[in-house]
């Protein structure tokens, strides 16, 4: 007589450019990023994890695309969390991306401003980043696990790095 045995698939999101995306223990979220930054919040009790693509630093009073800029989109991932029964207490954030697409100087430095204000995002509501990756000239392909709260770095010519 055989056995059926019952395996859970991993579900993947892949979050988009201005994006946002919030899962659960079976959840992997993915993103490509360049000089945008990829926001990972994670609440270890609950088991839940978000994804942000943010790919401006400020939304100048815009209300369109909440995940896009990183003023509006670190709020509306607390709001998904608690729309899931969390709240901002006991999150932890992991951040990556904010390569310099365009050169290594001039005016087009928006990864190191996407960085910077979402640094000063986390700062306000008190959610303290863990782990970093940001910087450098290459685009990055990220996969948060929301079961467990690894966030895995993948760089061309790099070995893959969990955080």
């Amino acid at each position: 007589m055989a056995v059926s045995t019952a395996v859970a698939t991993p579900q993947v999101t892949s979050v988009g450019m201005g994006q946002a995306a919030i899962g659960t223990r079976l959840s992997r979220l993915t993103a490509v990023l360049g000089s945008c930054l990829g926001v990972a919040l994670y609440h270890r009790r609950l088991q839940l994890g978000a994804m942000s693509h943010v790919v401006l630093p400020d939304s100048n009073g815009r209300d369109a695309l909440p995940a896009k800029f990183a003023d509006t989109a670190i709020p509306h991932m607390v709001e998904l969390f608690t729309q899931h029964g969390g709240s901002a207490n006991g999150l932890v954030a992991k951040i990556a991306g904010g390569a310099c697409m365009f050169g290594a100087t001039g005016p087009m430095q928006i990864g190191l401003a996407n960085a910077e204000a979402v640094h000063r995002e986390l700062a306000k509501l008190r959610i303290p980043i863990i782990a970093e990756d940001i910087g450098g000239s290459k685009g990055r392909r990220v996969i948060f696990d929301c079961g467990c709260g690894t966030l895995t770095i993948e760089t061309a010519g790099c070995r893959p790095k969990a955080l």
